[in-house]
């Protein structure tokens, strides 16, 4: 990126807001002083709940309704945003700024085909009547980068893929051909790939235009690559701004220095496991496996699609074999294969010597206690009604072991493995943040002293810091029990943190196996090269 104009489009001078709760006010945003310049991208960089989304919320009058600005200014093209009225919103809101939210699940209607939530927008603002926004609305998309824009228009979100949906959340954003562009986390739930892709498109669309754009994101990775200047948010407050390559080469708050540390594509050398590669026998032994799913059938003919499709590999006790690829590879489809939670058509496993591949009765129930699994979504995987204690001693109610007081023995040791509070035993999900909900996801995997956890994306749902330390937890407890690890991620720079052996898979196949350090020094396919290099925090940006 060139260097940026020095006006400022987006002045925000004190700004405090609050959200009222039973318990009385909480401070979200704490005196901000944030400028963003014409043709500029600015980053606001922090956790969740560090008050970055409440402020892209504040300047375009979205907040929800306990929350209020308590004071100072926001002030955009010279017109004061705070305490402007409904209307006045209106008339800014889309046509002037135009926002990119995070989740494309929840943020377009189930119900209306794509194009015309495109359309609604060129309508709503008198851009277009509803013949031309039909036509405009595909042009739209095809500026958003989506493939067969004609088609797309005709569909129904759910008939999209994750990046196909936020492009089209950048079709509605750019329609009013705004002057300033709030991507407020737009590629957090998506593959590295798929996420470069998005952010490459976003950065040409604000060159092209000339418009500036804020972006919110909890990753410094993405922040070096895309940013000319950051502002790092903790606990409501700007700790540290300046010139992105500045923060992050001589980052001087102690918060922006941790960030820094936890995050996986700025620390490569940091490895949280020790590097080791287990000698012995191998626990799992997968040998030509495929899995074939059945389509829709079509003009009365049935249709199938391979999902995994000749996959090979071992993995030994103790060591952590990660499986990595975007979504579709067909990684976790083999996880679940692994476990026996769906039949493969073809090929053998075996786990521990013995042919588990078709195991029925007594000896699947005896894989079941001997492989565990930690799901990705910890808010999605634990019982809302069960405290933690409950949820950790499921496992050992369901095979019977020890009694009532051995259990509950049981939990507060495991509790205290994965670093939470024994007042947590009491607790319920709902009372636990993420990356503590996680540590009891961990805890009760580890409940029956299992041979092999799969960890099926455990932390792509977390703060890098807290992902950091899940991370380091994992290691910790493998060097602690010998518990041998597959692991499931999209990003490489989370795997070659704890991993010993990487196996990358596209289309249902394996196209690479390597050491973790092998894989990142020396990477031998193409597809490979492609997941490094989307790495966030890798290329270099002048700035």
């Amino acid at each position: 990126m060139g260097e940026a104009p020095v006006s400022e489009l987006l002045d925000i001078r004190g700004l405090r807001v609050s959200y009222g709760t039973r318990g009385g006010a909480i401070t979200a945003v704490d005196n901000l002083d944030l400028a963003v310049r014409p043709g500029e991208v600015v980053a606001v960089v922090g956790e969740s709940g560090s008050g970055k989304s409440t402020t892209a919320h504040a300047v375009i009058g979205l907040l929800p309704p306990n929350a209020r600005v308590d004071g100072g200014s926001i002030r955009f093209e010279g017109r004061e945003l705070a305490g402007a009225s409904d209307r006045e919103l209106r008339a800014v809101r889309g046509a002037r700024i135009g926002l990119v939210p995070q989740d494309p699940t929840v943020s377009l209607n189930p119900v209306t085909r794509i194009g015309d939530q495109v359309a609604e927008a060129l309508r709503v603002h008198g851009l277009a009547d509803r013949r031309s926004a039909t036509v405009e609305a595909v042009e739209l998309l095809e500026r958003a980068g989506l493939p067969d824009p004609a088609v797309r228009a005709r569909q129904y979100p759910y008939e999209l893929s994750g990046g196909m949906r936020q492009r089209a959340l950048i079709a509605v954003a750019i329609a009013a051909r705004p002057r300033l562009i709030i991507a407020d986390e737009p590629t957090s739930a998506l593959d590295v790939t798929v996420q470069r892709r998005i952010l490459d498109h976003l950065d040409a669309l604000v060159r092209e235009s000339g418009a500036a754009m804020l972006l919110i994101t909890h990753d410094l990775g993405i922040a070096a690559d895309r940013a000319h200047r950051v502002v790092v948010m903790s606990q409501g407050r700007a700790v540290e701004a300046g010139p992105t390559r500045t923060v992050l080469d001589v980052p001087r708050h102690p918060y922006t220095r941790g960030l820094l540390a936890a995050a996986p594509s700025l620390s490569v050398t940091d490895r949280v496991a020790p590097k080791h590669l287990p000698d012995g026998a191998a626990l799992v032994t997968v040998e030509g496996v495929s899995k074939e799913f059945p389509l829709p059938r079509v003009n009365g003919g049935s249709r199938t699609v391979r999902a995994v499709d000749e996959v090979s590999f071992d993995i030994r006790r103790g060591e952590t074999f990660a499986l990595v690829g975007e979504s579709g590879s067909g990684k976790s489809t083999t996880a679940r294969l692994v476990l026996r939670l769906t039949e493969p058509t073809a090929g053998r496993i075996t786990f521990a010597g013995a042919d588990v591949t078709h195991a029925r009765g007594p000896a699947l129930r005896a894989l079941r206690r001997r492989a565990q699994l930690i799901y990705q979504n910890p808010y999605a995987s634990l019982d809302p009604r069960f405290t933690v204690a409950k949820i950790v001693t499921e496992p050992l109610r369901a095979f019977g072991v020890g009694d009532r007081a051995s259990r509950l023995a049981r939990a507060r040791d495991l509790v205290d493995r994965v670093a939470l509070p024994s007042s947590a035993l009491d607790r319920r999900p709902a009372q636990l943040s993420g990356g503590q909900r996680q540590r009891v996801a961990i805890a009760r995997s580890l409940a029956l002293s299992p041979d092999l956890v799969v960890c099926d994306e455990p932390v792509s749902a977390l703060d890098v810091s807290v992902q950091d330390q899940v991370l380091r937890l994992l290691a910790q407890l493998q060097a602690d029990t010998g518990v041998a690890y597959l692991f499931i991620s999209h990003d490489l720079a989370v795997v070659r943190q704890i991993a010993d052996r990487v196996a990358v898979m596209k289309d249902g196949r394996i196209v690479e196996t390597a050491t973790a350090a092998q894989l990142f020094d020396s990477p031998r396919h193409e597809y490979t090269r492609e997941l490094l290099d989307a790495i966030p925090g890798r290329r270099a940006t002048p700035l």
